[in-house]
């Protein structure tokens, strides 16, 4: 099931079921690569997320029937089963001490260890479902149950650039230095966002990431290595 709302006079929104679930995620970003493919005139951008996708249109240009049409075709006809497994990107993570101020925190809450907590975040391949918040940051799942932490009830003032962090099911990597309310357990020498790479974005929609632990010698390694 989906929906085609309006969000004022230069934005359409496609909503599918209201879960995180990667099936619907899959959807969404279906629906976005074929609005994106279709080319209609005027379109500026296109957005997907967990389980919507939002197109940015200036109304002067854009044939709205057009958009309807494209967007009616797309939504109807994405495939609902998931996509062929892309390999995971592997992102390595210091975790613990200072760069996981948290990670006591959440062993508690999960009632094991904190190698346990390293255990089980770096074992499993999350979803990028989306990106959002500051540019780079990836919203990944879905984090295992037992070290799934809520976020803090009053955020940080400042979060250290490439702090890996919880907040539930989620996970994800901050970009740059910003408030945040997630809980921290580590920090990767590789920067989700960089204006100056090839590819400024480390991570898109739909990708699979499984991080994996290494020690501060090589974290400071790879930090000197650029």
């Amino acid at each position: 099931m989906y929906r085609v709302i309006s969000a004022g006079d230069s934005a359409i929104v496609v909503e599918f079921e209201a879960r995180i679930d990667p099936a619907v995620n899959a959807r969404a970003i279906a629906v976005a690569d074929a609005v994106q493919a279709a080319g209609v005139p005027g379109v500026r951008d296109v957005v997907p997320t967990y389980r919507s996708v939002a197109i940015y249109f200036d109304p002067l240009r854009t044939d709205l029937n057009a958009l309807n049409a494209a967007l009616e075709q797309a939504a109807a006809t994405a495939d609902q089963t998931m996509p062929a497994a892309r390999p995971p990107i592997r992102i390595p993570v210091c975790y613990g001490g200072e760069f996981g101020p948290d990670l006591p925190a959440v062993a508690s809450y999960a009632g094991c260890s904190e190698d346990a907590v390293i255990q089980a975040h770096a074992s499993t391949i999350y979803r990028v479902f989306m990106l959002g918040f500051v540019p780079g940051f990836a919203y990944l799942g879905i984090v295992d149950d037992r070290i799934a932490m809520p976020r803090h009830a009053v955020p940080r003032v400042r979060v250290p650039a490439r702090s890996v962090a919880i907040a539930g099911e989620q996970t994800g990597i901050y970009p740059g230095d910003t408030p945040g309310g997630w809980q921290l357990i580590g920090r990767t020498p590789v920067s989700p966002f960089d204006p100056d790479r090839r590819e400024p974005f480390l991570l898109k929609a739909g990708d699979a990431v499984q991080f994996y632990a290494i020690d501060r010698g090589e974290y400071d390694r790879s930090i000197s290595n650029g």
